[in-house]
């Protein structure tokens, strides 16, 4: 699948769904308009290779620093959200206090049919995974959308 499991952010994983995954207190998300008339025809198998290698991206020294964190794919967002690329769902670590303790891991949340619904090609599609994935994990160092707007990833 794609590059080897150490270089992935600490505590991540990319996996089939969130069902097992509890609740955490905040939420922020990224969407982007613009369906484009076709589904990319791509399996979820490759998707979340595509999730996993966009996690690979991370440079090492960020990565060590993610804490308590899974990342996720799905294939539709919530109803009522239907372009929505990414969710994060937790406490960024620029909150996390001493009373931090025994929390359930915060969710960053990957989308499957809004992306491939936007992008005309595969190497579209990656280039758009990787900027949801380096958005959520930005929220989970508590970067906020207009900081990640002026970096470019909102």
């Amino acid at each position: 699948m794609g590059a080897s499991p150490s270089k992935r952010p600490s505590g991540t994983t990319a996996v089939g769904d969130r069902y097992s995954i509890g609740l955490a207190p905040r939420r922020h998300k990224i969407r982007r308009t613009g369906h484009n008339g076709t589904v990319i025809d791509m399996t979820r198998e490759r998707f979340e290779e595509l999730v996993t290698g966009a996690m690979d991206t991370v440079p090492a020294e960020l990565a060590a620093l993610v804490d308590n964190c899974v990342v996720l794919v799905e294939d539709d967002p919530p109803a009522g959200d239907p372009d929505l690329l990414g969710l994060y769902d937790g406490t960024p670590l620029t909150e996390r206090g001493q009373g931090y303790t025994m929390a359930l891991p915060d969710r960053i949340t990957i989308f499957r049919t809004p992306t491939l619904a936007m992008c005309d090609s595969e190497e579209q599609v990656v280039a758009e995974v990787r900027i949801t994935v380096v958005h959520e994990i930005a929220h989970h160092f508590g970067i906020d959308d207009d900081r990640l707007h002026d970096l470019g990833y909102a």
